[in-house]
């Protein structure tokens, strides 16, 4: 990556004066450590549902939490073994809790509970603990044999023999998903999708004899299994009743059944008891039927999600991680998200791809704002901004869709991130700081709306194209599809027109970021000498350095240094960004409706993957010392069911108060039914 010296006096980057912001009375900020930090949530408008529908929410939230052992142990086989481990020494250490060892060890323990396990939740790399392997031994050694996790038979010695390498050893599980296609990416990868000894090679070929290219509504293969060997035959080990992880599954269907009793209408009801079917057979035909069902449930004010529903946790993109999200409308804001799927065949109409690729009938696009009540599974504490639902393509293309943004979520980012000096010191110019500072949380969640909303729901496959074409770059094509699609319309005068935008300067906000993001400071959420492996920050690489390289010659995008040697991004030209914005949406819609694995290989291989190792370091420094966590998460509101003598749940009590410690120690204790080795 070539950078130039920034001379120009408008773009020297000086450092103004923090604004004094007025205090809160709620805290967002809870604490900081690693490169992590942990914030809360409001869940504002509470009060506005009424009885029924807060012991809705109530009972789909206890569904929510029970799924938490899944994803622990669909991560890495060992994640489960390794958190108790940890957790035990934490309730029973006995020791020197100033020691440096011991203070290595909380934060240790605390990444574990934040990634779900021993890789990074983002970054995919395991991380490796700061205290020595003779304190791990030591502190095992010291507390109750009966709560060392070990295998039935397996000394303590024995178990300590097995999992110390797992912690300690960088080597051994090196990557959660690794999505080098010059390896063997089943083999390469730490997740625990796969069973032992199985190869790229035979699992493609496994799923790809069950596809039946001529079916129009193929179910989702493999989505709810771990493929295993036995006996030298391949066999599906299904996630249901009677089958892996049964135990969890059990206390999330007697959640979901106590919640059917309070749906606010007979659509909910179903949605709940189709998914209640799901889990108990694990078919997925019945899986189908749900998404299809709760698509149609359009007036419900409490949604949810609860299943194994996104596959960026499996390198081929076929498994699927568990995750839930609990919700309700934000009626207001919701008012202009129904105006985008309202509109949404104008944009698909209008968009630069080619007409072969378009859908010529948008349908079922349900767009909506929401409040999020809990967060579990694959979205906690890590969670997303915005989703848009089912993944099916054939349930999308006849049934349509349903989009939402989380604004509680955006908005504790936000409170939490007030004065953090973050603009001053990454932000080239006085005008783009001044557009972000004024546009930039309402072109943000824009953008979210509409990279969920039509983004995810544009285009289409060909015939007869496989929808696993892409393999390990199907993710990050996606993403990147849907990211262009938003990034290419927020610039449009209909915004202006819809009354989504009131300013027609006002998406410079979010192009300026998006640049500034996909070519710097994303790298601060990287180790050093590591490249990009994540599929979203693969997708914001891919976006910013082929705009970047492509409009290097009429300097559309420049890198530039001011004179402290400190690295911004400039643009010039907005108007020709935003028509190559148009030009990489239909490369990549093409690649994605042929199912062009080649292009899909050279565009994430050129442009989203490789790291410049300078840049990299600058970005850091500059990160560091500015004391900012790259990476956000949240702890959960507290729900109490006030009961009267009856049993009667007569209220539902929120509290904001519990610590990050506290909740993931209260979690392990009350929502763990899964064996340590499944």
């Amino acid at each position: 990556m070539i950078l130039s010296i920034l001379t120009c006096i408008f773009c020297t980057n000086t450092q103004t004066e923090k604004q004094e912001t007025e205090p809160v009375a709620f805290d967002y900020n809870v604490e900081k450590f690693a490169d992590l930090g942990i914030l809360r949530y409001q869940v504002t408008d509470w009060d506005s549902l009424s009885l029924k529908q807060k012991q809705l929410v109530y009972c789909l939230n206890e569904a929510a939490l029970y799924g938490r052992d899944i994803l622990f142990d669909q991560n890495n086989r060992y994640n489960l073994a390794i958190r108790r481990t940890l957790e035990a020494i934490y309730a029973n250490y006995q020791g020197d809790k100033t020691a440096k060892d011991y203070e290595e060890f909380v934060v240790y323990l605390k990444r574990v509970w934040f990634s779900n396990g021993i890789h990074h939740h983002y970054g995919e790399e395991k991380f490796l603990p700061g205290f020595s392997e003779t304190f791990f031994f030591d502190a095992v050694k010291s507390i109750d044999s009966s709560l060392v996790p070990a295998k039935a038979g397996q000394s303590v010695d024995d178990f300590l023999s097995e999992i110390t390498p797992v912690i300690f050893d960088a080597a051994l599980f090196a990557k959660k998903v690794n999505q080098d296609s010059n390896v063997d990416v089943i083999v390469h990868s730490a997740n625990n999708y796969y069973g032992e000894n199985l190869t790229q090679q035979e699992v493609e070929k496994f799923y790809a004899d069950m596809k039946n290219p001529s079916d129009s509504t193929p179910v989702p293969f493999g989505l709810n299994s771990r493929l295993e060997k036995k006996d030298g035959q391949l066999v599906e080990n299904v996630y249901k009743i009677g089958g892996l992880y049964a135990p969890a599954i059990e206390h999330i269907i007697y959640w979901l059944e106590e919640a059917a009793k309070y749906a606010e209408n007979n659509q909910q009801k179903l949605v709940i008891d189709l998914l209640v079917d799901f889990y108990k057979t694990g078919s997925l035909k019945k899986y189908d039927e749900y998404s299809i069902e709760w698509v149609k449930d359009t007036e419900s004010v409490v949604d949810f999600v609860n299943g194994f529903t996104e596959s960026y946790g499996d390198a081929l993109g076929i498994k699927a991680s568990w995750e839930s999200l609990v919700n309700f409308k934000d009626l207001k804001a919701t008012a202009l998200t129904k105006v985008i799927s309202e509109n949404a065949q104008w944009f698909e109409d209008h968009s630069p791809v080619a007409p072969q690729f378009k859908k010529k009938s948008v349908k079922g696009i349900t767009a909506k704002t929401i409040t999020a009540t809990i967060l579990g599974g694959d979205c906690y504490p890590a969670t997303p901004i915005g989703i848009n639902l089912p993944n099916s393509n054939w349930i999308r293309k006849d049934f349509g869709s349903k989009s939402v943004t989380i604004t509680n979520i955006t908005e504790a980012y936000d409170k939490a991130a007030a004065g953090s000096g973050f603009n001053d010191e990454f932000v080239c110019c006085e005008h783009e700081k001044a557009l972000i500072t004024q546009y930039g949380t309402q072109t943000d969640n824009l953008h979210t709306d509409l990279h969920e909303c039509l983004g995810h729901a544009s285009g289409q496959l060909l015939p007869g194209v496989d929808p696993d074409a892409l393999k390990v770059y199907g993710s990050t094509i996606e993403e990147a599809r849907a990211d262009l699609f938003g990034l290419y319309y927020i610039s449009d005068p209909k915004m202006l027109e819809l009354g989504l935008l009131d300013n027609p300067e006002a998406y410079k906000a979010e192009y300026y970021k998006y640049m500034m993001n996909g070519l710097i400071t994303q790298l601060s959420r990287i180790e050093i000498g590591r490249n990009i492996e994540e599929a979203h920050m693969r997708n914001r690489s891919l976006i910013a350095h082929w705009v970047f390289e492509q409009g290097r010659k009429d300097k559309v995008v420049e890198l530039l240094r001011n004179e402290n040697n400190k690295t911004y991004v400039v643009i010039n030209d907005y108007d020709k960004l935003r028509t190559l914005i148009g030009e990489l949406l239909a490369e990549i819609q093409r690649i994605k409706s042929e199912g062009d694995f080649k292009g899909a290989q050279k565009l994430v291989e050129q442009y989203a993957v490789n790291v410049d190792l300078t840049l990299h370091k600058e970005v850091k420094e500059r990160y560091t010392q500015l004391n900012i966590a790259p990476y956000k998460g949240f702890v959960n509101p507290v729900y109490e069911a006030i009961k009267n003598k009856k049993g009667v749940i007569i209220d539902i009590k929120i509290t904001y108060s519990e610590g990050y410690a506290e909740q993931m120690m209260r979690y392990s204790t009350n929502y763990s039914p899964l064996p340590t080795y499944n």
